[in-house]
């Protein structure tokens, strides 16, 4: 619909473009966001948030016929128009997709100094990480770091005699201390089941393992922090 709706020289943009890309959700009534090129005049127009700025050649293509920025304008955008923690979960799904380097965005970043949008850009790319695997993990580790935490490293695999015993989701190795989101499927017995006991085989291995609802994340993420910090602690002496 998009290429009926916008003029030329309109793309769709930001979250609505990650969503194209398969790396942000969009509900059917959330309205779209779109892109202006700085002089053009366009809107307001109903279900389209309408945002203006610079926009090069270079910064759009052709998506099944939809014109939209391209995955590192994205990134640009979404660092500018969101909170960080969602700015860098689209970030860490562009790059998870292999549309986007954080390497390549952090360099991006450093060539913008003094360009409006390059401090947020350059938070947002320290902050990406391409092995997260889910939106809301990645809001938990940046949430985490944020709050002055160590780097935990993503998808971490432990392994015993070069068997795999379990991989996951935030870890610090070095002081076997990690942090497993439980997401909805944890309303499946069965993934239940097997999750717990791949817990018990972690435990084995002498890990502590803190485990975060998206309840708890909600409602008592200061709570859950100062159980981090105590395992990591306890861990370090």
């Amino acid at each position: 619909m998009a290429q009926w709706v916008l003029p030329a020289g309109v793309v769709i943009a930001g979250r609505s473009a990650a969503a194209l890309y398969d790396a942000a959700s969009i509900a059917s009534h959330e309205p779209l966001d779109v892109l202006v090129p700085t002089g053009q005049r366009f809107g307001p127009v109903k279900g389209l948030i309408v945002h203006r700025g610079e926009l090069a050649a270079t910064d759009t293509v052709l998506r099944n016929g939809i014109p939209l920025t391209t995955p590192t304008r994205t990134c640009w955008d979404v660092a500018q128009w969101l909170p960080t923690e969602e700015a860098v979960a689209i970030v860490d799904r562009l790059a998870h997709h292999r549309l986007v380097a954080v390497p390549d965005l952090r360099e991006s970043s450093k060539a913008r100094v003094g360009k409006r949008g390059w401090k947020r850009m350059r938070q947002v790319a320290e902050l990406a990480d391409a092995g997260a695997e889910s939106a809301p993990e990645s809001r938990l580790r940046v949430r985490i770091v944020l709050a002055g935490v160590p780097v935990p490293v993503t998808q971490f695999v432990v392994e015993r005699d070069g068997r795999f015993v379990a991989r996951l989701d935030l870890a610090w190795p070095r002081l076997k201390v990690a942090v497993e989101y439980d997401g909805l499927w944890h309303d499946d017995p069965e993934q239940f089941h097997r999750d717990r006991r791949r817990l018990n085989r972690l435990l084995g291995e002498d890990w502590l393992v803190l485990h975060v609802t998206a309840k708890r994340f909600r409602e008592d993420f200061d709570g859950f922090l100062a159980e981090l910090r105590q395992a990591l602690r306890s861990r370090s002496h």
